[in-house]
């Protein structure tokens, strides 16, 4: 038998998802039927799964260590990916706020947001890192709860990603980036004169096989609606700079949205800018998120105005273009 105490960051999952990562190999038919017979309890007494875990709830499993052997996670395995992540650096990820619940931090370039192949090492594996360094993310914890990065940026976009650091921390931001109630804006310099501000719609469509988006302004078929506000801060005749408010959150919607507007970002290739030898890269920053006047137990986070100063070969580039 396994008695188990629920902490803080397993507060807030539903008891069967809960046992599903504990009992990582176990068919899911396999957890139910445990649960109907009583051998896996909820605080002394039969459970169906669908409860909601609360801190300090007991769980009781009643299986041989044969049972638990077979379908438990490989320990050594668990402490070999804990050890590997409590090595990294945070290698130019800078922490900006963080509290009990959340952590926000400044993604350099050429950095994913998380993993796209299982050897990647991401900011998600990084801030893991910088987590366990701190002592905020112990081995015990690991197992049952792993941080993660809610929102992804491109790999040559810089600026904020925030990451659950408790289960209702990453509960809470994926729900605000869901609902579109945190307000997210980013800074680039596109091709072009843009005089005015503008909130610009349309449809997208992503080609997996190029990773290039089209722009329409018409529904159809795997098309998702897009919104992009945007407001000129600065011209020289030549390129713009500007305040980019993302509305919606899709796949390369802000290069793809302002290209299709006949203004690319600065250095982008891949929508049609004008390639340059002193670019390697586009101009995109995630500079400002904002979040609600009312986050209820994430009190910290009412109203707070969360903010990534621009990398500096992006104002330098500003100077360049704009003048100090």
């Amino acid at each position: 038998m396994e008695s188990r105490t629920i902490g803080q960051n397993e507060a807030g999952q539903r008891f069967d998802k809960y046992l599903t990562k504990y009992l990582s190999k176990a068919p899911l038919s396999f957890i139910y039927k445990m649960l109907r017979k009583k051998n896996i309890t909820l605080n002394g007494k039969k459970a169906a799964g669908t409860e909601i875990l609360k801190n300090q709830d007991v769980i009781k499993i009643f299986l041989s260590d044969d049972t638990f052997e077979k379908f438990s996670v490989d320990e050594e395995t668990l402490k070999k990916n804990f050890n590997f992540l409590a090595s990294l650096k945070l290698n130019g990820l800078k922490v900006i706020y963080e509290d009990e619940d959340i952590l926000a931090a400044s993604k350099p370039i050429n950095m994913l947001s998380q993993k796209a192949d299982p050897d990647d090492i991401s900011a998600n594996e990084r801030l893991m890192g910088y987590l366990i360094g701190i002592g905020a993310l112990t081995l015990d914890e690991y197992k049952n709860f792993k941080p993660s990065v809610c929102n992804r940026l491109d790999r040559n976009t810089s600026g904020l990603v925030i990451a659950g650091k408790s289960l209702r921390g990453l509960q809470k931001m994926s729900e605000l980036l869901k609902d579109r109630t945190m307000d997210k804006y980013y800074l680039t310099i596109v091709e072009g004169v843009m005089k005015e501000p503008s909130v610009v719609r349309g449809y997208l469509k992503k080609d997996e096989q190029t990773n290039r988006v089209q722009i329409f302004s018409e529904d159809g078929e795997d098309r998702v609606w897009i919104e992009t506000g945007y407001e000129p801060l600065r011209t020289n005749g030549t390129v713009t700079l500007l305040k980019v408010k993302l509305v919606t959150g899709k796949t390369h919607q802000i290069r793809g949205h302002l290209a299709s507007l006949g203004h690319p970002l600065l250095g982008d290739v891949k929508y049609g800018a004008a390639k340059r030898a002193d670019m390697k890269h586009y101009f995109l920053h995630a500079e400002t998120l904002c979040f609600p006047e009312n986050m209820g137990e994430l009190k910290n986070l009412s109203g707070r105005v969360v903010t990534a100063k621009e990398p500096v070969y992006f104002a330098k580039m500003i100077n360049k273009q704009f003048g100090k």
